[in-house]
């Protein structure tokens, strides 16, 4: 009996002592002892509960090395939505942050917590009794998938904590991310198994997370940090420094980089700070997030229907890095434009691999004076086009050829045309390949249809191997077809005809915009949606019933109707109707909002939507947004940096209200 004991008392102080220095490595960055040294304790550990299997718990370091494959993810809603902060990209826009906080505390001193932005994976964690009990995704906000068998062999995470006392439940919110050191220890790894490697760090640890093999997942290097304690845990603190120290304390890994600031301008000037500083770090950061300090002021600043009103992020200028145009190639899209695009020698840039860059047209090649050969400076436009910015003189060698737009369309060699005044060359065969492959692709873009993996090279595949000629063959495709495509398999397979079967249900004005009509963008289709209550509606109306719409006018009614008379495009409608493709508006009643009925304009450039967003919004509302200021209208939003219509407003003296007061209005 003695003896077991003390191998119980063993069992218990190796648990403890490898949980010491899982702290000492990841929390407090001070590591006490040597790889080796931690290794031979895990060692014993495991041997000693290999020997005596019933002194194994679920919260032992050894269970970190993964369980049995699991089957699935099951879905779990969050008690506490997981809102995603809104972006600004300069000081300006964070000293209007700044003013709306200020219009909702008047006379209230407030201060500010800055903090490194991870580019990772958002994860919600509930502890029971000071045990992990489940980890969840952010999924859609609302609900994300379980992914605690895989947390659990992340050795960053706590699966019991330390020094709590008095809470019964606690649950925290973090990011885990894969260290830049760590990334590419993985993929050397995966090259020399003949395995292709990952684009960056954060598809790496998204991939991870969503492994079916937590055994796999322990291999993979990845680590956490943690920014906010939700629900009854933080009733014991005051302000977000607190909570940070709170969690540290419980053995949470915190960012060692956060910051108080008094004011504003203390902010600012930290994130402008952290612009250079980042690319020190060992793991990826693409901006700085602010966050008021009191827990007590956000209650009260509360939060819209997508994000908190107490915080906001600040997103890092786009990053330039030079490399060499290999070659440039033409590519025709959709409506027939070609694109002239530079092949560049791959280079990695805000958080992945770039090897193609669009160059627009030939009048924008000519503007830049970009030549095969070239040196180039490129960066991510937003953060996610790669664009080339300027070619770098100095380095080019000789005299390399100019680039010419080619005189036939280098997919279907039918003469192109650049019509006059305009800056786009054209294929005008409408049978081109290239522009069915283009139609396809837009269809199938997250802004139209949103069929997640449908990309550019399958779609080429597609249309190459006779599997599809248009958008409305997609719903047609068997499983065995798409199995047999190189590099392709059958759960692929299986993902896209899932993703088309959920694309059927999409609203009738992402159709709309799918169908690649020229001049008929996200905010026109949403329009065309509201003025007809199905696609019938819309093929039956005259060029004049469209031109009357306000918003559309004659040219984009031409378009329109040039468009639903073709026969090849009606037949495309047909098969998407057969397919049981949604085709028709929504017919519920609308809501009575105080902008039921008005006029609204928008200017400016808004904050935490964008101008198509808010303009759905206005509409789903009751409201009618209109591109013109004029004496029927009723109210005018202004953003930042607003134009004319601002000024003719106040010479109308018509209502203008700011992005806060319109959420108001909206009840958001």
């Amino acid at each position: 009996m003695g003896a077991k004991k003390s191998m119980r008392a063993r069992v218990a102080e190796l648990r403890e002592l490898i949980r010491l220095h899982d702290r000492k490595y990841y929390v407090d960055h001070l590591p006490e002892i040597t790889d080796g040294e931690y290794d031979a304790l895990m060692a014993e550990l495991a041997g000693l509960e290999r020997e005596h299997p019933e002194l194994v718990t679920s919260d032992s370091p050894t269970r970190r090395v993964g369980g049995a494959p699991t089957e699935g993810f099951r879905t779990v809603e969050h008690a506490v939505p997981m809102l995603s902060l809104d972006n600004t990209y300069s000081p300006e826009e964070l000293l209007a942050f700044d003013a709306r906080v200020k219009k909702r505390l008047p006379d209230e001193l407030v201060e500010y917590v800055v903090e490194p932005k991870l580019d990772g994976i958002s994860i919600s964690l509930r502890y029971v009794d000071g045990r992990l009990d489940v980890a969840v995704t952010r999924g859609d906000g609302t609900r994300g998938d379980d992914v605690t068998a895989n947390i659990r062999t992340i050795r960053a995470i706590p699966t019991k904590l330390s020094g709590r006392r008095g809470v019964s439940e606690v649950e925290v919110r973090g990011e885990v991310f894969m260290p830049r050191s760590g990334f590419e220890r993985l993929n050397r790894r995966r090259e020399s198994d003949d395995a292709a490697p990952f684009v960056n760090p954060r598809n790496a640890a998204a991939g991870s997370l969503k492994l079916r093999d937590p055994g796999e997942v322990a291999r993979r290097p990845l680590e956490a940090f943690f920014y906010q304690i939700v629900g009854g845990g933080a009733s014991r603190v005051a302000t977000h420094l607190e909570a940070i120290e709170l969690m540290r304390a419980m053995g949470f890994p915190v960012s060692p980089d956060i910051t108080l600031a008094a004011h504003i301008e203390a902010a600012v000037e930290r994130c402008q700070e952290w612009d250079d500083r980042r690319r020190d770090l060992d793991y990826e950061v693409d901006g700085m997030v602010v966050k008021v300090n009191s827990l007590e002021q956000q209650e009260r600043l509360g939060s819209t229907t997508k994000s908190p009103r107490w915080g906001i992020a600040y997103k890092f200028p786009a990053e330039a890095v030079r490399t060499v145009v290999r070659d440039i190639e033409v590519q025709v899209g959709r409506t027939g434009k070609l694109t002239p695009v530079a092949v560049l020698e791959p280079v990695f840039v805000s958080g992945s691999t770039v090897s193609r860059a669009t160059l627009h047209n030939q009048d924008e090649v000519e503007r830049l004076d970009v030549r095969v050969g070239d040196t180039v400076a490129i960066e991510k436009g937003g953060e996610v086009i790669p664009k080339v910015i300027e070619v770098v003189k100095s380095k080019r060698l000789g005299r390399p050829r100019r680039f010419r737009m080619p005189e036939t369309c280098p997919v279907c060699r039918e003469p192109v045309v650049r019509p006059d005044g305009e800056v786009d060359t054209r294929c005008r065969n409408e049978s081109c390949p290239g522009r069915s492959m283009g139609r396809i692709h837009h269809f199938a873009s997250r802004g139209a249809m949103d069929i997640r993996g449908l990309g550019y090279a399958l779609v080429r595949q597609l249309v190459d191997g006779g599997l599809v000629r248009d958008f409305g063959d997609l719903y047609r495709i068997e499983v065995d077809d798409l199995a047999a495509l190189p590099r392709m398999g059958e759960r692929s397979a299986e993902n896209l005809l899932a993703e088309l079967e959920k694309s059927k249900k999409r609203p009738l004005a992402k159709l709309i915009h799918g169908l690649g009509i020229r001049h008929v963008g996200a905010r026109v289709a949403q329009v065309l949606a509201e003025s007809f209550p199905d696609i019938g509606g819309l093929s039956a109306a005259s060029e004049e019933d469209l031109a009357a719409i306000e918003e559309i006018g004659p040219a984009i009614a031409a378009s329109i109707r040039s468009f639903l008379a073709s026969p090849r495009n009606a037949e495309v409608l047909r098969k998407l109707d057969s397919a049981g493709v949604n085709m028709r508006g929504r017919s519920a009643r609308q809501r009575k909002t105080a902008l039921t009925g008005l006029t609204v304009v928008l200017t400016g450039s808004l904050v935490r939507v964008t101008r198509h967003e808010a303009a759905a919004a206005i509409a789903e509302a009751g409201g009618r947004v209109s591109s013109s200021v004029s004496s029927k209208t009723d109210l005018v939003v202004v953003g930042g940096d607003p134009g004319s219509k601002h000024r003719k407003a106040l010479a109308l003296g018509i209502k203008i209200i700011d992005e806060t007061e319109l959420e108001e209005l909206l009840g958001i």
